[in-house]
């Protein structure tokens, strides 16, 4: 599960973690979500069609440009509103799924349904075109792109620090699907989804910033396939990567049990981090229950982990006395940075754990 390991000694003026003069360490942890949508293990080969109309100019639909620049001190912004290329995003999803390798077979549909429509527009597939298409695609059930529409907000401005111009182009896509099942009168499901894509450049001019940022022809392209795979995570449970601490010193257990976490043995970490547990001092404690949260979290016992988390932020509570801070009036949050990691990682946990008995349906269709 771990990846990376990087040593952090933080110095007696900082307490950006955990508070200051603290050993700590960092790894990262992959581990799956589960999707939000739970198919019946039943349903193992899935239809994906395209449900837009053929748009082959794709001009933008709606432009607002907020101003011209008049000196070298002022910002340009345009804001464009495009429909997607529905064929790539089509194929996009299509691909995401089947790179997923959650379904026995994925087949996607060539024809456009919608070739007569004059403009965009979410257009529910009836029962007897569902029917039809299930039979002639050979599947159980069907994944249809609904809509697909892109805002790209363009900004050139001039960054005195460095002399030069910077264009940067943040474009959002907003891909509507609907899932299909043949004895269903309505969709199953319609999963609404959004994500950004970036492009920045720099340049001696905002002509030169113009010439090198990417034009509205390739950005639909590319955020148009970026948009077939943003669903996918909706409809499949997916990997993540989280980043993870543990406290290394302050005690011979520590150090020790740092060690064992190198080697990717848990189990004798565990046992010396509770060791260090059964000390009076309640600042172990919180730093033995943290280190005890991550283990049984890095052995995928994430109900026991979650239990550790929050002895941690108790103890946490303690140490950074903040009921004491709250008699006083407002709490800055540098004051208590034990009690914001623990607490942080107790809703890190609490979430992974209310996700398991979906995830474990989700994934009963590979047992």
């Amino acid at each position: 599960m771990e990846k990376i390991f990087k040593h952090i000694i933080f110095g007696c003026c900082c307490s950006l973690l955990f508070g200051a003069c603290q050993t700590v360490e960092q790894l990262s942890i992959d581990y799956m979500l589960p999707a939000e949508v739970t198919f019946p293990s039943t349903l193992k080969r899935m239809g994906v069609v395209n449900n837009m109309p053929a748009t082959p100019d794709n001009k933008a639909i709606l432009e607002d440009e907020e101003n011209s620049p008049k000196g070298p001190n002022e910002v340009a912004r345009k804001t464009t509103y495009f429909n997607g290329d529905a064929v790539i995003t089509t194929e996009a999803l299509a691909n995401a799924l089947v790179q997923a390798n959650y379904f026995d077979e994925v087949v996607i549909c060539d024809s456009a349904l919608r070739t007569h429509d004059a403009f965009p527009r979410v257009s529910t597939l009836s029962k007897d075109e569902v029917i039809n298409l299930t039979q002639g695609l050979d599947v159980d059930f069907l994944v249809a792109l609904e809509n697909i529409q892109v805002r790209a907000r363009r900004k050139i401005s001039y960054q005195p620090e460095i002399e030069a111009y910077e264009g940067t182009l943040d474009v959002k896509v907003y891909p509507i699907v609907k899932i299909y099942l043949p004895e269903r009168t309505r969709p199953m499901t319609t999963v609404q989804s959004v994500d950004s894509i970036f492009w920045e450049e720099y340049g001696g001019s905002m002509a030169a910033v113009n010439h090198r940022l990417i034009d509205d022809e390739e950005m639909l392209k590319q955020a148009s396939e970026f948009a077939g795979s943003v669903p996918a995570k909706q409809l499949l449970p997916y990997w993540t990567q989280g980043e993870r601490y543990f406290f290394s010193g302050g005690s011979v257990n520590m150090r020790d049990a740092a060690v064992y976490v190198k080697e990717k043995n848990w189990s004798k970490a565990i046992e010396l981090w509770q060791q260090e547990y059964n000390r009076k001092k309640v600042k172990q404690k919180m730093q033995a229950a943290y280190n005890l949260a991550l283990g049984y979290e890095m052995q995928d016992s994430i109900a026991v982990a979650a239990e550790w988390a929050l002895k941690a932020q108790n103890a946490a509570y303690e140490v950074d006395k903040v009921e004491e801070k709250k008699n006083r009036g407002s709490i800055a949050a540098w004051e208590i940075p034990n009690y914001i990691e623990t607490s942080r990682y107790v809703t890190e946990l609490n979430k992974r754990r209310k996700g398991l008995s979906r995830l474990d349906a989700q994934m009963k269709r590979f047992q």
